[in-house]
């Protein structure tokens, strides 16, 4: 019965994968430009050992294709908020790669202000919020979206000669690009959770010393914890971050 309750609770975009215990729940946040399919196997590894995991679909992609896209990272992470009663699952752990950490975070202020309990923000190879005010703006022409994809690495090369998958990655990558641009946050803007910095030793978007800008954003615990591998150094050790966030 709780089974079929937390089911109904939520729009049929967001992507459930039941776990084994119900005392809370890890929600995921993909990257700039990604679908929740490519976070499948993560949200499987997550619930085998763990509380459900649920992965969040952005608009402009996959069923979500003619959602219209949001104009600020603060409406999307408001929109996904409304998207069911999380304050029904008891803690969550909320998981953001690159784009998604910033996503999550501002999650985890809409969740704190409507009585969610966030136990810990899990942020995986991003900048931190404060930072991104002064960072270059991110492209959105279609020939330097691609070039940017092509450069983070994360996507299968043979995907690239398909023009149907890349006007769809552009339109995509666009939408989340351009309500990033948008996005400002003071370093005062903080949450009452945890906060564990995952990256990729090899990672050349984001360095160890971008990842510790995330300290200021919580008054709580702080962690880091690295990885080999590059940008998207989540691929090659799923199983792995699966089991350090059901262990917390």
């Amino acid at each position: 019965m709780i089974d079929d309750q937390r089911q109904l609770t939520f729009a049929p975009w967001v992507k459930r994968s039941p776990g084994q215990r119900a005392d809370g729940a890890t929600v995921v946040f993909p990257h700039a430009g990604g679908a929740a399919a490519a976070y499948r196997s993560f949200a499987t590894a997550l619930a085998a050992n763990g509380t459900d995991a649920f992965v969040l679909q952005y608009p402009q992609r996959a069923d979500r294709l003619s959602h219209p896209a949001p104009d600020t990272v603060e409406q999307l992470a408001a929109d996904l908020f409304a998207a069911g009663d999380w304050t029904r699952l008891g803690p969550l752990r909320l998981f953001g790669h690159c784009m998604g950490a910033i996503i999550a975070f501002e999650f985890a202020r809409v969740a704190e202000a409507h009585g969610a309990v966030v136990g810990a923000l899990w942020v995986s190879a991003s900048q931190a919020p404060h930072t991104v005010v002064t960072s270059p703006r991110l492209p959105t022409a279609a020939a330097e979206v691609v070039a940017n994809m092509v450069d983070l690495g994360g996507t299968d090369p043979r995907l690239l000669d398909d023009e149907e998958f890349i006007d769809l990655l552009v339109r995509a990558v666009r939408a989340d690009y351009l309500a990033f641009n948008r996005y400002a946050c003071g370093p005062d803007r903080t949450i009452s959770a945890d906060i564990h910095l995952l990256g990729g030793r090899d990672d050349h978007q984001v360095s160890q010393e971008m990842l510790r800008g995330w300290e200021i954003h919580t008054d709580q615990a702080v962690t880091l914890t690295l990885f080999d591998g590059g940008h998207f150094y989540l691929n090659d050790h799923i199983d792995t971050v699966a089991e350090l966030i059901n262990a917390t």
